[in-house]
């Protein structure tokens, strides 16, 4: 197996203890460092990692023991941190979105084929059981040729949970951005590429009121769009149809559903890894739940640095920058869309990753 690959960590928010959860003890991966801009929260985190040290954030992307920063702050700093990181001559695995503006999202994948390293970014989701198996359904033929699709994200708003929700209503924010990744992310999956989008948006309420933690009660303004809606041709042909939205109480809707001229598929939330994928086929009654056929087994936030890690040059990494970057380049391609009211055909064009086989947890956790 070899020695195992050098990971420092940059960011130690809500998001990092999933994170660390995978990767802390995987054979394959040693955290050496982690930085945060509270020290005293690198010191404390450091502590539960054996051989992690802590470190500034500096100090974390000079280290030449450090081969990937896994890159997981705010959105705003995403592009900061990863170009720092590529200019030192590291990998970089960042969380969603790569980077709030596209023009940036481009900079940090031309810089880092430059620089001769590798950018991945979440979501790793839709590497799970849930979302894998549905693309083997599809490939599989089950549904015939896929004709269309949607998706359904409708929350409240994360400040009913979140303790510091503000970034989710700044610039860079919004549902799109949130959660789009997730969603897009498994529509290229499931159907390919995206060529073109459209959208419409709304932004109803002017500010809203932190519903935990030690700002209870404290309001916070909303300066980003929050129901937004589009269209995205994709180079198929295949029209997809989305939703995310800051402004619902509940759906019934499926969290995505597949129409083919020989039947419908119904596909977990990809913001899980795994979860029912049921099929209603042409002529049917009910019905069917499909059986895990591919994915990682009870995925986890992490798994996407261990594809990344094992893949190789023939084999580029499933949750890869560039397929982030086309994914970047749908959602702010759809926001400018209903800004200008028009379609807006995109700049980017992506390979749909390589399917993942069904792979048992023991072996991509490496027990």
């Amino acid at each position: 197996m070899g020695d195992p690959h050098r990971v420092g960590v940059v960011g130690l928010g809500v998001i990092s203890r999933a994170y660390l959860d995978t990767l802390a003890n995987h054979p394959e991966v040693r955290i050496v460092a982690v930085a945060d801009l509270d020290a005293a929260r690198s010191t404390a985190v450091a502590a539960t990692i054996a051989g992690a040290e802590a470190v500034s954030v500096a100090h974390l992307l000079d280290r030449p023991d450090v081969q990937t920063v896994l890159n997981l702050t705010t959105p705003a700093a995403h592009v900061e941190i990863s170009l720092g990181a590529i200019d030192a001559g590291k990998n970089v695995y960042v969380e969603k979105p790569l980077a709030v503006a596209f023009p940036d999202g481009r900079a940090v994948i031309e810089r880092a084929a430059s620089a001769g390293v590798r950018v991945g970014c979440a979501p790793d989701t839709v590497l799970g059981t849930g979302t894998q198996t549905a693309r083997a359904a599809i490939d599989g033929g089950l549904i015939g040729r896929p004709l269309a699709a949607s998706a359904v994200m409708v929350t409240p708003g994360h400040e009913r949970w979140h303790p510091h929700p503000d970034f989710y209503y700044a610039p860079g924010g919004g549902p799109l951005l949130d959660m789009g990744p997730y969603y897009i992310s498994a529509l290229i999956h499931l159907l390919g590429p995206v060529r073109a989008v459209s959208g419409a948006v709304s932004r109803l309420r002017a500010e809203r009121v932190v519903g935990s933690g030690p700002r209870l009660g404290q309001r916070i303004p909303v300066q980003v769009d929050t129901h937004v809606t589009g269209v995205l041709e994709h180079v198929s042909g295949v029209l997809s149809t989305i939703t995310t939205s800051f402004d619902g109480v509940a759906t019934t809707a499926a969290p995505i559903e597949v129409h083919g001229e020989g039947g419908t598929l119904a596909v977990p939330d990809p913001n899980y890894f795994d979860g029912e994928v049921r099929l209603f086929a042409l002529g049917g009654t009910e019905w069917r739940v499909l059986e895990p056929a591919a994915g990682y087994v009870d995925g986890a936030r992490g798994v996407g640095l261990i594809d990344a890690v094992r893949a190789s040059a023939r084999r580029p990494p499933r949750a890869g920058g560039d397929l982030a970057l086309h994914v970047l380049d749908t959602m702010t391609g759809l926001l400018r869309a209903a800004a200008e009211g028009r379609r807006i055909e995109l700049t980017t064009v992506v390979e749909r990753p390589v399917p993942v086989p069904l792979v048992p947890v023991e072996e991509w956790r490496g027990r």
